[in-house]
């Protein structure tokens, strides 16, 4: 097992390790032999900058293996859970021994907090008789990357922990680099279609012009709206969000621009509105499109005059608030459609802002999913490490239709509901986009060229003269083309005019 365990190695550029399988825990009540010395263990990224912390926890701390884990580079913190659990108060990662040989069963109930440290890897000290107990099985399985049984080496030990501290330490490399915009919400991305994005929110946050965002529902408008408010004048403005399709017709208006004491039956008192709310900062109209035709005639009232009156007001309210406004319909078709003013849209439309799809973000794909599992991991009982091998092949095979916000649902769900510390497609609900054959363009060219051919002969009763004009060929392409794709013998069989 040991000569097959990958070594932690230093990564360069965007790679994501997440996705490496953590080494497999033997069989219970197999012993793992001491190794003869291994090849220099490369430090880890977090290594070559700070010092690598390691925690054994046990009721008497082996003096000999703590002396050895300190030469050659550990800061090792040493004694029983009670003296040691302040080290466990800090975000940044560490390795850690267990010695659950030296625990009564009462004791052993008190670890599994501890083990459930996110950015701890544990390795696990243990005998014949406490892999009887079904705690520590269940220990070791959920919470601990291996566990050695019997009598160890120094050496051994030196080389499992420094693979589990490789294993936590390199699970948020990708995150680290990833731009975040704001507070606890980030918008995360490498490609190029998400380095335009930010480009883009920095220039137009610098203006005060009206912005106009599209994109396919679940891309993150909102937040990109929140990140142009976070980085423009008005940032220490208000910034107030509405959803134009969540409000029914007739309460849009009021909703908007508020009312007056007496305005209808149950004013009972003033209502300020969300445009009088923002004022001095930024209001965001989410899905636009679905404003009726006739709330649309009093905003496009308002950006003119720049002013507002209340249902049952009299008097017009000045009011200084930036408008982003977003939508996942084709607002042009829309206005083809006479369902949304043109005038509207170009006092709306003055910076256009364009959401990429997450299938167009390639690697940012696995780098959003990690990005979703570190967020929410201690959702989950188990201790999520990554994504298996089988998760990220089905992730970039699968379409997205519902976006990030798709996305963060089934990791979500994934982490309450994986069986194992490695996430699987399975768990994601996409167990069926795995295993996909791959082909190149000409074989996909030559595929659909062969069924064009066949549906044509078919709806045209194989006559060739008839299926060739459908197809803007001549006879004789078509034959030459029946005869490549071996379709010739079965046009013959049915009755196919000659030539």
């Amino acid at each position: 097992m040991l000569e097959s365990a990958p070594v932690s190695a230093p990564v360069s550029g965007k790679n994501t390790l997440a996705s490496m399988a953590p080494m497999e825990i033997l069989p219970i009540g197999v012993s793992i032999a001491p190794v003869p010395p291994s090849p220099p263990i490369f430090p880890t990224p977090h290594a070559v900058s700070a010092v690598r912390n390691l925690l054994y926890i046990a009721q008497a701390p082996n003096e000999t293996l703590v002396s050895y884990l300190k030469n050659v580079g550990w800061k090792v913190s040493a004694g029983t859970l009670a003296t040691q659990a302040s080290a466990l108060k800090t975000d940044a990662p560490l390795a850690g021994i267990v010695d659950m040989a030296s625990f009564s069963a009462r004791e052993l109930a008190a670890l599994e907090p501890a083990l459930r440290h996110q950015r701890a890897g544990w390795i696990a000290l243990t005998d014949d008789n406490h892999l009887a107990d079904p705690v520590v099985c269940h220990l070791i399985r959920h919470f601990c990357f291996d566990f050695v049984n019997g009598p160890f080496s120094n050496a051994t030990i030196a080389y499992l922990v420094d693979h589990a501290y490789g294993m936590v330490s390199l699970g948020d490399i990708d995150l680290a680099d990833t731009p975040t915009v704001f507070g606890d919400e980030q918008m995360v991305g490498t490609c190029e279609a998400m380095q335009q994005l930010f480009r883009t929110i920095r220039k137009v946050a610098n203006t005060d012009a009206n912005v106009f965002i599209t994109g396919e529902s679940g891309t993150g408008k909102e937040l990109t709206a929140v990140a142009i408010h976070e980085r423009s004048p008005r940032r220490k403005g208000p910034f107030v969000a509405i959803n134009c399709g969540a409000i029914g017709n007739h309460l849009i208006q009021s909703e908007l621009f508020g009312y007056e004491r007496g305005a209808f039956t149950g004013a009972n008192q003033r209502k300020i509105g969300r445009v009088e709310e923002a004022d001095g900062g930024t209001l965001f109209l989410d899905e636009i499109g679905d404003l009726p035709l006739d709330s649309q005639v009093h905003l496009l009232r308002f950006l003119q005059e720049r002013k507002i009156d209340r249902l049952g007001g009299h008097d017009p309210i000045a009011v200084d608030v930036r408008i982003i406004s977003a939508t996942h319909i084709d607002l042009e078709a829309a206005m083809a459609d006479g369902r949304f003013r043109t005038d509207l849209f170009h006092r709306l439309c003055v910076l256009r802002v364009d959401e990429p799809p997450l299938r167009a973000r390639g690697k940012d794909i696995e780098i959003l999913a990690l990005h979703v599992l570190h967020k929410f991991r201690s959702d989950g009982r188990r201790k999520i490490i990554g994504f298996a091998p089988s998760a990220i092949e089905a992730m970039y095979s699968y379409a997205w239709t519902g976006n990030v916000r798709e996305m963060i649902n089934r990791v979500r769900r994934a982490i309450v509901m994986a069986e194992n510390k490695l996430i699987t497609a399975d768990d994601l609900g996409l167990g069926h986009c795995t295993g996909i054959e791959s082909t190149t363009l000409a074989a996909a060219r030559d595929a659909a060229e062969k069924r064009a051919i066949e549906l044509s002969l078919l709806r045209h009763r194989h006559k060739l003269s008839e299926a060739a004009a459908e197809l803007g060929i001549s006879r004789v392409t078509l034959y030459r083309l029946m005869v490549a794709h071996g379709l010739r013998g079965a046009a013959m069989v049915n009755g196919a005019d000659p030539g």
